[in-house]
C-alpha cells in the first residue's frame, strides 16, 4: 500500500523525521511531498527543503520525495493512485485543523487519512517555533 505524507516542510523538523520513519515502517511505499499551503509564506525555498527531505529518508528504502506545489492533494494522489495520506498530530489543536480535510479528502475522492501521534519528546517542536528560534 502506498502513502503520502505531505507537508509544507518549512523547514523539515525532527518531529516530521519521526513521523517519516514510522510511517515507512507501516506502509510498502511513502511518498513524502512538499506542498504548498495559501495560509503559510514559504520561508525556504521547495529545493532546499526537498534536499533536507532526501536526507532525512536516505536510509528508507521505501520512500520517495517529490513536491505538488500546485492544485489539491487529491489530485495528486488520483495522479499517483495513492489512498492513503498520513498526518502526524501533536494534540488536539492539530487534530482539530486535519479532521475537516481528512473528511473532505474522503468525501471528495476516498482518499483515507491515517493520524500518527507525535512522540511526546518531539511534541512541542513546529515549524513555526524552528523559524523563531533560527531568526535568534
Amino acid at each position: 500500500m502506498r502513502a503520502l505524507f505531505p507537508g509544507s516542510f518549512d523547514p523539515v523538523t525532527q518531529g516530521h523525521e519521526d513521523i517519516l520513519r514510522r510511517a515507512a515502517l507501516l506502509f510498502d511505499e511513502v511518498v513524502v511531498c512538499v506542498m504548498s499551503n495559501p495560509n503559510k509564506t514559504g520561508r525556504h525555498p521547495v529545493t532546499e527543503r526537498l534536499d533536507r527531505l532526501r536526507a532525512a529518508a536516505q536510509d528508507l528504502a521505501n520512500v520517495t520525495v517529490d513536491s505538488h506545489t500546485g492544485g489539491l492533494l487529491i489530485d495528486y494522489c488520483r495522479r499517483a493512485g495513492i489512498d492513503v495520506v498520513v498526518r502526524g498530530v501533536r494534540g488536539v489543536a492539530d487534530l482539530d485543523y486535519e479532521m475537516p480535510m481528512a473528511r473532505m479528502n474522503h468525501e471528495l475522492a476516498g482518499v483515507e487519512t491515517f493520524f500518527i501521534a507525535a512522540d511526546p519528546a518531539l511534541a512541542h517542536v513546529s515549524s513555526t517555533l524552528v523559524t523563531a528560534m533560527g531568526q535568534r
